[in-house]
């Protein structure tokens, strides 16, 4: 089964998140936390943008033992002796440099010709090799370049000693189909994608295609994926790692591939990350959101509670949650309130759960959450346990709404 190799660039892209800056310590315990994951590459900075990104990419690659630790700069003679000389401390460094090589990146954001940056890139991945062994080349907005120039590039790279050749949809601009025949013809066209090199894709998510995107990469011949937990990155995000991850293994029959990932560490990473960045994951995220795994549906529940694959293609603990969640609200059914109701400690009738079903759906109703103390109140009214006042979360309502 081939293998798919996972680079990480939350510490870089995601990190250009708008509200995302980390410091050097919180960049050290995400690269740690990485490692345990079982990322191939991190990419740790961009040590030539300011002294904490020089010195954050020291320090993760003196601490990282296994994982290539990577650092970007930009196709010029100072950025790439910056990140040589930040990767001192690395056991595996690898320096990724860049360059545009779409045509409205040439004429409007470098003003210079195709001859130019391709001369360029040559010399960027000259110099960068006679530093380290392994070099990443890029050409940025592949997605919106000649394919012709795509190609010429890529080979000039290659020949200069690139061991990695990245093709990003910088501005997120690709559909999943065109992208995947994009992907094909590179690795038509250059041969050497088939046997020695590896071919990148690196996707932004624009219009909300990233993960498909870098799917329809893999389905095509890529073999190394860049992407970012929780998709942080510039604009709305890059690729989720989350995502690609599980849909290759959930998927692993059709798509005869694997990660290295240890899909348990998915979710604490995920949750790291969200707490030193300050920005929150959004409740229906793919894999590691609060309701990936909660199911409110009657009928789902239902399911669920007799055979789990009714409504779940992968185990909640797989990723690291400690189980799924059947989350009580007016759409839940009977059985799946008993159940619940079983496991706090409440052992009802048929009728006794009838009523409970009944006053439940009224309260659900007025509220958009229920929560533990509202079942337990109720569920000992039912079982007359101890005198409550019987519209007490009622009236707790009314004054909630009053002060509003």
């Amino acid at each position: 089964m081939d293998g798919i190799k996972i680079f990480d660039t939350t510490l870089r892209d995601g990190e250009q998140s708008p509200g995302a800056t980390l410091n050097t310590e919180e960049k050290i315990q995400i690269a740690l936390k990485l490692e345990k994951l079982g990322v191939d590459i991190i990419e740790a900075g961009f040590p030539i943008a300011s002294p904490d990104d020089f010195t954050a990419v020291s320090e993760i690659g003196s601490k990282i033992e296994c994982v290539v630790v990577c650092a970007l700069s930009r196709a010029l003679d100072k950025d790439i002796d910056a990140a040589r000389d930040a990767l001192k401390t690395a056991k595996r460094p690898r320096i990724h440099t860049f360059i545009s090589s779409s045509d409205i990146h040439l004429e409007y954001q470098m003003k210079k010709t195709r001859a130019q940056v391709l001369d360029m890139a040559k010399r960027a991945v000259a110099r960068a090799k006679s530093y380290v062994e392994d070099v990443e080349f890029s050409a940025m907005d592949a997605s919106r370049s000649d394919i012709d120039f795509l190609c010429e590039i890529a080979e000039a790279a290659i020949a200069e000693g690139a061991g990695t050749i990245n093709i990003p949809d910088t501005v997120g601009y690709m559909i999943p189909s065109e992208w995947g025949e994009r992907i094909k013809q590179l690795v038509e066209r250059i041969p050497r994608f088939k046997t020695d090199i590896i071919l990148s894709v690196h996707c932004h998510n624009d219009l909300g295609l990233a993960t498909a995107n870098s799917i329809a990469a893999i389905e095509n011949g890529a073999s190394q994926v860049e992407c970012t937990i929780n998709g942080l990155g510039e604009r709305a995000g890059n690729a989720s790692l989350e995502e690609i991850v599980m849909a290759l293994a959930v998927r692993q029959e059709y798509f005869k591939k694997q990660t290295n990932i240890v899909t348990k560490e998915l979710y604490a990473t995920s949750k790291m990350v969200a707490s030193l960045t300050g920005i929150a994951v959004q409740r229906n995220k793919a894999i590691v959101g609060l309701n990936a795994f909660a199911h409110e549906s009657g009928i789902h529940q239902d399911s669920i509670l007799k055979k789990r694959e009714t409504f779940e293609i992968m185990r909640a603990e797989d990723v690291g949650w400690e189980s799924n969640v059947l989350v009580l609200g007016k759409h839940s059914g009977r059985h799946a309130m008993k159940k619940h109701l079983e496991r706090i400690g409440f052992v009802m009738s048929d009728e006794e759960i009838e009523e409970f079903y009944k006053e439940f759906i009224q309260l659900a109703d007025k509220k958009k959450e229920i929560f533990n103390e509202d079942i337990l109140v109720l569920a000992r009214k039912i079982k007359g346990i101890a005198h409550v006042e019987v519209n007490k979360l009622e009236k707790e309502l009314c004054v909630k709404q009053s002060q509003l």
